[in-house]
């Protein structure tokens, strides 16, 4: 089994950054491709970012290109989101997932282990 943790969400203004972090424990993710996902107020979760197990293939979605990354240390267990030029519409739950399979996959039902989430509001 794994737990993963995620923290570092909060509010803040648009424009500004956050960088969150998915802390694993139970069982070493360091094999494991890693994702954020994220679920805004009447929305289906949707894929933010994911990185293999090595760190050497990364997928960003479309929306958060160019201003969000992903990485991961696996001496830490842990993987962190950078978020920069927070917009508004970046307002949502975001969850921490592992996938035990050695892909790297954008699709939710390939996540084996999910965190509880962090919020992250972005204001006007």
């Amino acid at each position: 089994q794994v737990q993963l943790v995620e923290s570092g969400g909060g509010l803040v203004q648009t424009g500004g950054s956050l960088r969150l972090s998915c802390a694993a424990s139970g069982r070493t993710v360091s094999s494991s491709a890693m994702a954020w996902f994220r679920q805004a107020p009447g929305k289906k979760r949707e894929f933010v970012a994911g990185i293999s197990w090595n760190g050497g293939n990364v997928y960003l979605a479309d929306s958060v290109k160019g201003r969000f990354g992903i990485s991961r240390d696996n001496a830490k267990n842990t993987v962190y989101l950078q978020m920069t030029w927070l917009k508004p519409e970046d307002t949502a739950v975001y969850y921490c997932a592992s996938d035990t399979s050695l892909g790297l996959s954008r699709v939710e039902t390939e996540y084996d282990y999910w965190g509880q989430g962090t919020q992250v509001t972005v204001s006007s």
